[in-house]
């Protein structure tokens, strides 16, 4: 066994496939990997070195490590889903082809016997068979691209380039799958849509006023600070950590607790207010 390497990840499903009859299925894969491909190549990615795990559907992709994250999900996103708008535009809904991307960052073990053995490609495939991530796409007929990422690759990749990937046009949700007892926090947009105002069953309320921010995953150990309980402000309580003020309701937020995981990053830091 070959030591596990860390990599981008990107499983990409498509929308109502069982539904087609076989030639429009089988039309359907044609279909989508020229448009992987044309997307690829048109923003300077070359998808041939790119390692697959083919399915009917869709695919799971592991990313060579030299190629740019931003550039995957800042330039190749966007262009896929431009010239999916420009291939359904003159289709029958039917024959249409609209896309589920996830996209996560994890170690994968590229010698498996029968594909690929890592906790990573698991995440990933959760993430796009999310059900937050079908309704979206489903509210959006026009849309190419309902787009899912880890809160990591949100926080280190969406949010430090916002100039290439509009974190406002994200929405937290919460991605459970009770039967594979998987339940974790991503982050969602429908490329070129407005999410705003439009209702998505898992959308969970960012932290904060200001600009979306990466939080912990959920936990079960949440219970609310009574408003008379002496620190000033009503709050939340996670574990050891309060949270207070903008980051629960109302101002003046603060973070109050002992050693613990930091209310954002999980990072053990000691005690802090």
């Amino acid at each position: 066994m070959q030591h596990p390497e860390r990599r981008l990840l990107i499983s990409v499903d498509m929308e109502r496939y069982s539904r087609r009859s076989n030639l429009q299925q089988y039309e359907a894969q044609r279909h989508f990997r020229e448009l992987l491909h044309e997307a690829a190549g048109a923003v300077g990615l070359d998808r041939v070195a790119w390692t697959t795990q083919q399915a009917g559907d869709g695919e799971l992709a592991i990313v060579p490590r030299e190629v740019s994250e931003s550039r995957v999900i800042g330039r190749f996103v966007p262009e896929l889903n431009r010239r999916l708008r420009n291939h359904n535009s003159s289709r029958l809904p039917v024959a249409r082809i609209r896309l589920r991307v996830a996209v996560h960052q994890g170690l994968v073990h590229l010698d498996g016997a029968n594909g690929f053995p890592g906790n990573a490609v698991v995440f990933v495939c959760r993430l796009c068979e999310a059900d937050p991530v079908k309704k979206a796409l489903a509210a959006f007929p026009e849309a190419g691209v309902a787009l899912v990422v880890s809160t990591e690759i949100f926080r280190d990749v969406v949010s430090e380039y916002p100039e290439e990937m509009r974190p406002e046009r994200f929405v937290r949700i919460e991605v459970a799958h009770p039967d594979k007892e998987f339940r974790e926090y991503a982050w969602l947009c429908v490329v070129d849509e407005d999410l705003s105002g439009t209702p998505i069953p898992g959308v969970v309320p960012t932290v904060g006023d200001g600009p979306a921010q990466a939080v912990e995953k959920p936990t079960d150990n949440v219970e609310a600070e009574p408003a008379n309980s002496g620190t000033g402000h009503g709050g939340i309580r996670t574990g050891d950590i309060r949270v207070k003020g903008q980051n629960a309701i109302g101002q003046g937020a603060t973070a109050i607790g002992s050693v613990g995981r930091d209310a954002n990053f999980g990072t053990r830091r000691g005690n802090t207010r």
